[in-house]
């Protein structure tokens, strides 16, 4: 299979735009995004939403799930079984509250996203847990946030 290349561009924000940023978010919301916290099962906004469309990094719009590869895991969080782009998502080990886990972030902002675990449904196998805070969904019809001001006023 041939790679290709993000079409967005995945240089982080600057300091000023991240605070900027990080100004508008509620304080739940900092805590998931900026402090790598994890909201409770099955409280989420995100969970039961059933329209087509992408998931959008909430600080910085990157597209990073779509509802495409969303599933019911049972888990109480949205869970996907493959990310918007390869490219578009980080993984960090995360060793934290006595387990061993691989924490996901955003690739443009370094938000804390949740964690992918190897218990998914094909194709991949993967289950990609998310908190709801840190996504914002954007129907396929409506135009995606552009908060960097960069141009990108939809999912490609």
């Amino acid at each position: 299979m041939a790679y290709t290349p993000s079409p967005y561009d995945l240089s982080p924000p600057s300091e000023e735009q991240r605070e900027q940023l990080a100004a508008q978010l509620s304080e739940d919301e900092r805590r998931i995004l900026l402090h790598h916290g994890t909201e409770a099962p099955f409280c989420g906004g995100l969970l039961d939403n059933k329209q087509d469309g992408s998931y959008v990094c909430k600080l910085c719009a990157l597209p990073l799930f779509s509802s495409a590869c969303k599933f019911e895991s049972g888990t109480g969080w949205p869970s996907f079984y493959a990310p918007y782009h390869p490219d578009h998502i980080t993984e960090l080990s995360d060793v934290s509250h006595g387990m061993r886990r691989v924490e996901i972030r955003c690739k443009r902002c370094d938000s804390h996203m949740g964690h992918v675990f190897p218990d998914g449904p094909a194709p991949t196998g993967l289950r990609y847990c998310l908190n709801s805070a840190s996504l914002e969904f954007c129907a396929n019809d409506d135009t995606k946030p552009d908060p960097l001001r960069r141009g990108e006023r939809e999912c490609l």
